[in-house]
């Protein structure tokens, strides 16, 4: 087995508090908008859920990691006025989330461009200063690398080296700081890293050989590089994320981030009535990439959903996944329609019998705003219920594994032992 990736994350217990959801659900393209986030929606999901405190997963778009890596003290005092402890960034969208349509351009710039590594400096200067200091550690979820169909040697050779660049500096952070920072990249369907075998090649092979042309250590890549894995995403390419889990930890990799997630499922795709069962999920702002199995049992599929429905080669009675976050707490949709749910339990599962750091768990469902009714929220108050809910669910479902510190203590302030410090075994 590899040597341990460095010391990161807690072996504890998680507590209810340090249990987040990723503020990308709310519109939050510029700092006005970010700071209503805190102070409105997000600070209701804590009071919801009854905790003095609560960790906070935020999204914040090129221009207000910007703005605020420069003062990043508003964003502190903002987060210690409404109780909330900023644990994980969502670094991947870079411009707006929540545009009339976004597809595609939510991977550019891709880690080829100098302004991904900007941007994502900046997301870590952000962290760096308002982190809670009984929490070191923070993560930063990002592109995996940029969308398959554009990506060439070239492009992949300038990624990897500002991926190099970017633990380089990471590594400065932590010297200057103490603070232990990882930039977790998120595999995904369609994406230039999409698959458990390709994250283990990238980091083993295709960034120890960039470090080594450049004359770098090749350390921080162990200690600051890492991946997000998506349950959703995963579980879209049919992959068993448990297992995806155990290969990644073989390879030395570490998973510094689950993003909770569940994806839409179609049981049955040769009905008649499918094109009308999934016409109010063909929504015209995100990119919902659709896989499935062709008769030979090779994996294939479409880059979106309208795509999908209007192929005439559709394969046979294989289930569709599709990319399509479905809030977690559902299971089966009725109509003929269901949810990897089960793909969430198996991660868990995983967790409550492997021995070691546990990653940030952070329920990503930012779909809320284009769910179809009647699960479409019928305003702020109804969105904030939902994601309590979708927290709530989750609580239980660790609590049944006994992955809830449920201690005096355990779930509330920042005394709590979820990510107080610890060795990658």
């Amino acid at each position: 087995m590899p040597a341990p990736a460095g010391p990161f994350l807690s072996p504890l217990a998680l507590s209810r508090d340090s249990l987040c959801y990723c503020a990308n659900v709310h519109p939050g393209s510029d700092l006005a908008a970010v700071e209503a986030n805190v102070a409105g929606p997000i600070a209701e999901v804590r009071r919801l859920r009854g905790l003095d405190r609560m960790a906070c997963g935020l999204w914040l778009a090129a221009p207000v990691a910007r703005t605020l890596a420069r003062a990043p003290g508003r964003l502190k005092d903002l987060l210690e006025d409404n109780g909330l402890t900023l644990m994980t960034l969502n670094g991947f969208p870079y411009g707006d989330f929540h545009g009339e349509r976004v597809k595609e351009a939510v991977y550019a710039p891709g880690w080829d461009d100098p302004e991904r590594l900007i941007y994502s400096l900046d997301l870590a200067q952000v962290l760096t200063h308002c982190m809670d200091p009984s929490r070191p550690e923070g993560t930063i979820s990002s592109l995996p690398l940029g969308l398959a169909r554009d990506w060439t040697r070239a492009r992949h050779r300038r990624a990897l080296d500002n991926l190099c660049a970017m633990a380089g500096a990471l590594a400065e952070v932590k010297a200057e700081t103490g603070r232990h920072l990882r930039l977790c990249l998120e595999p995904e369907p369609g994406c230039t890293l999409e698959s458990t075998d390709q994250a283990i090649a990238l980091f083993t092979l295709d960034l120890p050989e960039a470090a080594t042309r450049s004359g770098l250590d090749p350390a921080p890549i162990r200690e600051h590089l890492g991946i997000c894995l998506d349950v959703c995403h995963q579980a879209v390419l049919f992959e068993d994320p448990a297992q995806s889990m155990t290969r990644l930890r073989q390879a030395g990799i570490v998973v510094g981030k689950v993003q909770v997630s569940s994806a839409l499922t179609v049981p049955t795709p040769d009905r008649v009535d499918l094109a009308a069962l999934l016409a109010p999920f063909a929504e015209p702002r995100y990119l919902h990439q659709v896989r499935t199995r062709a008769a030979g049992g090779a994996l294939t599929g479409w880059e979106d959903l309208p795509q999908a429905l209007a192929a005439k080669d559709r394969p046979g009675a294989s289930p569709w996944r599709i990319h399509y976050h479905i809030p977690i707490q559902h299971g089966d949709l009725g109509l003929g329609l269901g949810t990897t749910q089960a793909a969430i339990g198996a991660i868990l599962d995983w967790l409550a019998r492997e021995p070691g750091p546990q990653p940030h768990l952070e329920v990503e469902t930012y779909t809320w705003d284009v769910l179809p009714p009647p699960r479409h929220p019928d305003g702020p108050h109804a969105l904030a219920a939902g994601l309590a809910a979708e927290l709530t669910w989750l609580e239980g479902q660790m609590e049944l594994r006994g992955l809830l510190d449920r201690s005096p203590g355990g779930g509330s302030g920042p005394s709590s032992p979820g990510f107080a410090g610890g060795t990658d075994p």
